[in-house]
């Protein structure tokens, strides 16, 4: 007599609900780990893009008179995208104030620290420390002309189907050289706030939406920090900084001046709202640069005081 051996039905089931609860685990993740790679991707080539097509811009200030004129200064954001870099990108549709929604920008997003906030829609809303005026440890006076003026957000949509929403200064300033105490509002040209998806989700900055931010009306320095979701540290001197990066994550690295700069005007997209910060920025064997998170303000100091360290991505 032959014994034929066979799975029973409840051996079946019991297998196809366990290949199941796998599944249901790992395949999130797995597509979670695809979508990173594809909107890192993404937000590289269009970091690429945008830096290309500001280079061949003449000029990043001549849209608004940068002086206390509030009706010619509030559309100054329209006027950079309309007239001057619509002439060197790319782009399908252009979105005034009103209608941003048109262009793919989401009403909301979630921050880095998983609040979830309005998108902004001008600068003041943007930034609060935009509304400051100062005046710099050199005697100069920074009064940024949105004290006054609050420059009206715009957006736009790529032929390669990002959306981009526009916060543009006219007032902004070059790098006059300060290694003292100064503050950095007065040095952004442009931010732009990107989603790769549109309204489709997340939503997150850190995943789908980023920002990409121009620097100085002459030697422009465009830069799109990533950093990641936590510190590395709450108290390290500046050398020691730069290794808890590579501790915390073998592909980040400590922002430099410029980047860190960034990072604070998109300070509520990361959810950071004070604490001092050390860059990758170094002056001498002992000093190095280091930003208020609370104010703005920027200078250089010793290497061996212990500060904040956040990491972005490479």
């Amino acid at each position: 007599m032959n014994n034929k051996l066979a799975f029973t039905m409840a051996e079946i089931l019991i297998s196809l609900t366990i290949v199941g609860v796998v599944a249901a685990i790992t395949l999130p993740a797995l597509q979670g780990n695809i979508n990173e790679k594809v909107w890192n991707t993404q937000r590289k080539a269009l970091y690429s893009r945008i830096t290309q097509a500001i280079s061949l811009m003449q000029s990043l200030n001549g849209y608004g008179l940068g002086e206390i004129q509030e009706d010619t200064n509030k559309n100054a954001a329209m006027a950079f995208v309309a007239e001057g870099l619509s002439k060197v990108l790319k782009i399908n549709n252009i979105c005034d104030n009103e209608h941003l929604t048109d262009c793919g920008i989401a009403a909301k997003y979630t921050n880095m620290a998983g609040i979830t906030n309005n998108i902004p829609t001008k600068l003041s809303n943007f930034n609060s420390m935009f509304t400051e005026t100062y005046v710099g440890s050199n005697g100069h006076i920074y009064q940024n002309s949105q004290k006054d003026i609050d420059t009206l957000a715009v957006a736009f949509e790529t032929v390669n189907g990002e959306n981009l929403l526009v916060l543009y200064n006219p007032q902004y300033v070059d790098d006059l050289g300060e290694i003292d105490l100064h503050f950095s509002q007065p040095k952004m040209c442009v931010n732009f706030i990107y989603d790769l998806n549109g309204t489709a989700g997340p939503n997150t900055i850190g995943k789908d939406m980023g920002f990409i931010t121009a620097l100085y009306p002459s030697n422009t320095n465009i830069v799109a920090p990533m950093p990641l979701a936590t510190n590395a540290s709450d108290s390290l001197e500046q050398a020691e900084a730069m290794s808890a990066c590579r501790n915390q994550n073998a592909e980040s690295r400590l922002p430099n001046r410029d980047e860190l700069s960034a990072m604070f005007y998109n300070r509520d997209l990361l959810g950071i709202t004070a604490g001092w910060f050390w860059s990758s920025s170094v002056v001498s064997d002992a000093t190095a640069w280091r930003l208020a998170f609370s104010t703005g303000n920027r200078h250089v100091v010793p290497r061996s005081d212990k500060y904040n360290v956040r990491c972005i991505k490479r």
